[in-house]
């Protein structure tokens, strides 16, 4: 895929149609890390975090309440 570096303000940047973040995972606001390696070869990759412990517990929660009796029946 070819793209073209446009000035941005003062400083510069590629524009990521929304098929690419798609294809990639991505939403404007994501992290991303961008290496750049011998050669002059640009990698950039999502940075992906996991969910906190509190989020975890809520959702954790939040499915016991909706499916508890669901889950004591199959268990």
């Amino acid at each position: 895929m070819i793209k073209t570096i446009s000035k941005v303000g003062n400083s510069h940047g590629i524009i990521f149609d929304s098929a690419l973040l798609q294809l990639a995972h991505l939403s404007p606001g994501d992290e991303v890390n961008v290496e750049v390696h011998p050669g002059g070869t640009i990698t950039i990759s999502p940075i992906r975090t996991l969910p906190s412990d509190e989020v975890v517990t809520d959702l954790i929660k939040s499915t016991m309440q909706r499916y508890g009796r669901t889950m004591k029946k199959l268990a």
